[in-house]
């Protein structure tokens, strides 16, 4: 029976472990894209775009709705503790005629009203997301 080795905390690769950032527009005139995939536990930042107006949530279901995932990832503290963090589904339900700006708003009002360690920023129709735990 071999003894595990106990793991070096390394900065440089711990602080680039994060959560791989999606999106799916489910609205025929507004679209998301993901232009920056990883939030990372160091600070970098994931940022996705959105574009056109809503149509909107017309009646019930998934037509006329977005979301962001934020996947599930680990990553070792400097006192070699692992950390766990959830991966996060944020949708949102647009209205008829809303902009990419007020969508942007939306995702980023829901993430900083949540438990989890992120946080978010809108301006125009970008939204950024950052890792807020360390």
């Amino acid at each position: 029976m071999q003894k595990k080795k106990k793991a070096v905390y390394n900065p440089e690769v711990e602080l680039a472990k994060g959560a791989t950032l999606d999106a799916a527009s489910y609205d025929k005139t507004q679209k998301i894209k993901v232009t920056v995939p990883k939030v990372t536990v160091g600070g970098i930042p994931g940022r996705a775009e959105i574009s056109g107006i809503a149509t909107g949530r017309i009646e019930p279901g998934i037509d006329g709705t977005m979301d962001l995932w934020l996947s599930i990832f680990r990553f070792m503290r400097p006192d070699g503790t692992i950390n766990h963090v959830a991966g996060w589904n944020i949708p949102i339900v647009l209205k008829p005629g809303q902009t990419a700006a007020a969508s942007a708003k939306a995702f980023a009002d829901y993430i900083n009203a949540g438990t989890r360690p992120y946080h978010a920023t809108a301006s125009g129709g970008k939204i950024k997301i950052i890792f807020t735990e360390k």
